[in-house]
């Protein structure tokens, strides 16, 4: 099983984001403390992101690159991140996606109404201005 490790370095983090058309405008070393990666460090196959304000969370920024889908990857990523929300006493995790709906749905995650996002979700960078507004909003309580 590959490794998963944590704080991986702003350019590593950006690189896969831009990869994978997902924002990096607001990817700072502060909010890279509660991302992690899978594989090697320096060159790693995927990422995922927890923005954490308990008992909420923002999961954001789950990638695999191309050549690794299909490997369990994504789905090994999602359940450390939910492991890792849950140790820090998250009980509710929000995500938006514009294209990986069918992907959480299959993991538990349900659609949610944007106008039902607590104040601490909506206040996110992603949430309020980097995802459009057309994006699936899906919560999974823990």
């Amino acid at each position: 099983m590959l490794p998963i490790t944590s704080r991986p370095s702003r350019t590593v983090a950006v690189t896969l984001l831009e990869g994978a058309g997902l924002p990096t405008q607001d990817i700072t070393d502060e909010l890279l403390e509660h991302f992690f990666v899978a594989g090697d460090p320096s060159s790693p196959l995927g990422i995922v992101g927890l923005e954490l304000s308990p008992p909420h969370a923002l999961l954001r920024s789950l990638a695999v690159v191309a050549d690794a889908r299909t490997r369990g990857i994504g789905s090994r990523l999602l359940e450390h991140a939910e492991e890792q929300a849950r140790a820090h006493g998250v009980r509710s995790i929000y995500l938006l996606t514009t294209t990986a709906e069918p992907f959480f749905s299959a993991r538990g995650y349900q659609r949610a109404d944007r106008g039902s996002a607590p104040l601490s979700i909506r206040s996110s960078a992603e949430f309020a201005s980097l995802c459009p507004a057309s994006a699936a909003f899906m919560v999974k309580h823990i």
